[in-house]
């Protein structure tokens, strides 16, 4: 479907591709890697044709629409949530207009045997063809399911984009192109600014509705889980491998181990050569061999072993002074601004040694109550940080608050104190900064290299609390790997916010859920986490609600809520189960959820009968052989909304279904 052919990429006479040549297939889902800096966002950009090749071509068939998710854009900030989504489907009015004019032109020209007027026809059947396939789509029912599957609530839909903070807008462009449905999607980065529940809805898009589609991701779970097809970015050249991220591990290895012995047998012959040629230079009765040896080494194309292999991070945390044994005790801790609650009566302990997660839909309260026990904002309750706690802080926007007007090397000398600053040019060629890349300006580092810049200056101070605010965001999966062993061997506590399954399992202990304005804590690893949450209820996540409290804020707040959450109300269907007594309060808001729930349905479900008698009755009349140019309009309006009565019978029927598994009945 899309070919690149002989594509070369040149920046300051370094190569960054060289002759690379694949194909897109209609069905791939091509996972594409690499080390940060290897070309992958580039890679992106060329194939959506907002940036040239040095030379080489990518061949797009005329039409072929592509969809491009970049990691950082603008967006805009005059629309509401709806009005900005609606945009996806700007292309119906286009088609609109463009067929009003050619039915005006038709009717002004009297040219009726020219080809012209035939073009003009032909060109008419054609995008009325097409419009009346987009009219039977039910693009309001669509709009909703993407969005609620991206973390929204039917609350947003109204409100202003400007409303949301960056990772949430980033989430309205990815639900406008997921809307187009592009014959290629081009993702970069896309679960970044998603949350756990949020990934899962997108995995199961991506494999059972996207056409073809080329990713750069560094969430193993989510590629392994969506891709079929594996390109990697090495040295300039590409490894093409039909297979998912974690098949291509192996079968890269075999690869490496297959190229290394290549190239060890190349050294010594090209030893052996250069031996034979120096030992007898100087002889009359040799002089052929040696030019003939000569030639023989000009000839010779060099062996590179893969620069990943041969580049490698070293990350070990400093040791952790002592602390207390408690670092961090929260009794009664909430937060609000104004009426707006985030969370409140988050009471918990956190142990020295411990390693613990954050988790919880964007925008209920994890980074807020990060910044409480940092000190950045007030709060209510107890908060006490123990006894010679030293705290190290990666925000989640660090990478972004480096100066970009400095050098590698002047932003961690900036930062260096004592005899560290001897050492900085070791530090940074531990973190592949080494040689001319400690002199490269920060404003032309990959996401990833401003991350691990960022990762050097957290690692400059001594700290026995580690608290890392979405750290794996931009990193490449063998420094994320690093990372996590790091974080692993550190003997202090840490505190990890982080939407990355793969990252956290195994790493933490303990999680705390965040949601519904309450503070969780729950036993075991994530997966176990997610497990237990599929036992109370499968997207409780996401779907559950405390009654009386709005959704969270998109900006990082709560939104408005005429009282404080109730903890009993939004307790698990576990929890109910081992205290299944309820006050008569309780049971009267819940057979009120539940009175309204059926009301929806049967509301729906009369909407339906209503619809589809009149559509009887219009079938009846046309069947009569009434031919009113009207009546066949109505036909298709009714119908139209009868698909979206049918798509809202089914979110009603489900929330239904769910609220009757949580309360048993």
């Amino acid at each position: 479907m899309i070919a690149i052919q002989n594509l070369s990429v040149e920046f300051s006479a370094k190569a960054l591709f060289d002759n690379i040549n694949y194909v897109i297939n209609r069905r791939d889902k091509i996972a594409l890697v690499g080390k940060n800096g290897a070309g992958k966002s580039t890679m992106l950009k060329i194939i959506a044709g907002l940036q040239h090749p040095t030379s080489g071509t990518v061949a797009v068939p005329g039409d072929t629409t592509i969809g491009y998710l970049p990691q950082q854009m603008k967006l805009a900030d005059e629309t509401t949530l709806l009005q900005e989504v609606r945009k996806a489907f700007s292309h119906i009015d286009d088609m609109q207009k463009r067929l009003d004019y050619l039915n005006n032109e038709l009717a002004e020209r009297t040219d009726y045997e020219s080809v012209e007027y035939q073009r003009i026809i032909d060109s008419v059947s054609l995008l009325t063809e097409n419009l009346a396939i987009e009219q039977t789509e039910n693009h309001e029912a669509e709009m909703e399911k993407t969005l609620i599957g991206l973390g929204f609530v039917r609350d947003d839909f109204n409100r202003a984009t400007a409303e949301f903070s960056g990772g949430w807008r980033m989430r309205v462009e990815l639900a406008k192109l997921l809307l187009q449905h592009p014959d290629v999607l081009l993702l970069d980065e896309p679960t970044n600014h998603l949350d756990i529940e949020s990934i899962q809805w997108l995995e199961q898009f991506l494999m059972s509705k996207a056409k073809a589609v080329v990713l750069v991701s560094h969430d193993r779970a989510f590629i392994d889980n969506v891709t079929n097809r594996t390109i990697e970015i090495s040295c300039g050249k590409i490894y093409d491998y039909s297979v998912n991220y974690s098949k291509f591990v192996e079968l890269r290895k075999e690869r490496i181990e297959q190229q290394t012995r290549a190239y060890l047998n190349q050294q010594k012959e090209i030893a052996d050569t250069e031996a034979f040629i120096e030992r007898f230079r100087y002889k009359a009765t040799k002089a052929v061999q040696v030019q003939s040896r000569m030639k023989q080494l000009a000839k010779i194309e060099r062996i590179e072993i893969d620069e990943v292999d041969t580049s490698h991070l070293s990350l070990k945390f400093p040791p952790a002074p002592r602390s207390g044994d408690y670092p961090i005790i929260a009794d009664n801790v909430g937060k609000a601004y104004g009426n707006h609650h985030v969370f409140d009566n988050a009471t918990f302990t956190i142990r020295r040694g411990e390693k613990v997660a954050f988790v919880g839909k964007n925008g209920e309260g994890k980074s807020t109550l990060v910044k409480c026990i940092m000190g950045e904002i007030p709060f209510t309750g107890s908060l006490k940080i123990g006894h010679n706690v030293k705290i190290g802080y990666f925000a989640q926007n660090q990478a972004q608050l480096l100066d970009e007007s400095i050098s590698v090397f002047d932003t961690i000398d900036h930062v260096a104190v004592g005899d560290i600053r001897t050492k900085i040019r070791d530090i940074l060629g531990a973190f592949m900064f080494g040689g001319e890349a400690s002199d490269k300006k920060v404003k032309v580092l990959s996401g990833g290299e401003k991350t691990r810049l960022a990762m050097i200056r957290l690692l400059l101070q001594p700290m026995n609390l580690l608290i890392l605010d979405e750290p794996t965001n931009h990193l490449d999966m063998k420094t994320k790997d690093i990372l996590k062993q790091a974080i692993k061997d550190f003997d202090g506590t840490v505190i990890v916010v982080s939407h990355d399954r793969e990252f956290l399992d195994g790493l933490v202990e303990k999680v705390y859920e965040f949601g519904g304005g309450q503070v969780k804590e729950c036993l075991g690893g994530i997966y176990e986490f997610l497990e237990k949450k599929k036992i109370a209820s499968l997207h409780e996540l996401e779907l559950s609600k405390s009654p009386g409290t709005a959704p969270a804020d998109k900006g990082g707040n709560s939104t408005k809520t005429n009282s404080r959450p109730n903890p009993d109300k939004a307790a698990s269907d576990a929890e109910k189960t081992s205290t299944p007594r309820l006050s008569y309060a309780e049971q009267r808001e819940r057979e009120k959820m539940l009175r309204k729930a059926a009301k929806k349905v049967a509301d729906a479900e009369l909407k339906i009968s209503e619809l589809e008698t009149e559509i009887a009755t219009i079938e009846n009349r046309i069947a009569a052989g009434e031919t009113d140019s009207d009546i066949f309009t109505q036909h298709q309006t009714r119908t139209r909304d009868l698909e979206t009565a049918m798509s809202l019978w089914e979110l009603a029927s489900q929330e239904h279904d769910d609220l009757k598994a949580r309360f048993g009945k």
